[in-house]
């Protein structure tokens, strides 16, 4: 089976001096190789025929067959580095974290380490006679979720 580091490193070797970054490689059995990459501006098509050119000429199919995918993180791909987070600042999405309970809200920002999102609730506020809407910013470790995606709720 081809080596996904050998992959991960053709793909950042042809995407230097681009504004594209890598999300993911995956190589899946029977060698199906899938190169994820994304832009703040979004993917240029002529980006990812680059990418898998390049890709192409350095393996040998001669040793090992394997089928090649290169593609943008779509709309309904999870969020899966930090840099996807910053770019999504100000968008509804859904988290679900680790223990199983999903939440909707807006990400409301990004480092390095976690992220923040914003969640509405609808409370009854002391003195009260009707519920109120209240919001609520919850700080998150990526490793505290299965998975951040976009909302279109």
């Amino acid at each position: 089976m081809i080596d996904s580091n050998i992959v991960r490193e053709l793909a950042i070797e042809a995407l230097n001096g681009s504004e594209s970054y890598l999300v993911d490689v995956v190589v899946k059995p029977g060698n199906f190789i899938v190169v994820e990459i994304d832009n703040d501006e979004g993917v240029d098509i002529a980006e990812c025929v680059k990418i898998s050119r390049h890709i192409e000429e350095s393996l040998d199919r001669e040793s090992e067959d394997y089928e090649l995918e290169v593609g943008s993180a779509g709309v309904t791909s999870p969020l899966k580095i930090p840099r996807q987070f910053v770019k999504n600042i100000g968008n509804k999405v859904e988290v679900l974290i680790r223990g199983g309970i999903k939440l909707t809200g807006v990400l409301a920002g990004a480092d390095q380490d976690g992220f923040v999102v914003t969640t509405t609730k609808m409370v009854k506020l002391e003195g009260a006679k009707r519920k109120s809407e209240v919001s609520e910013d919850t700080r998150y470790a990526y490793d505290e979720v299965k998975y951040v995606k976009y909302s279109f709720k």
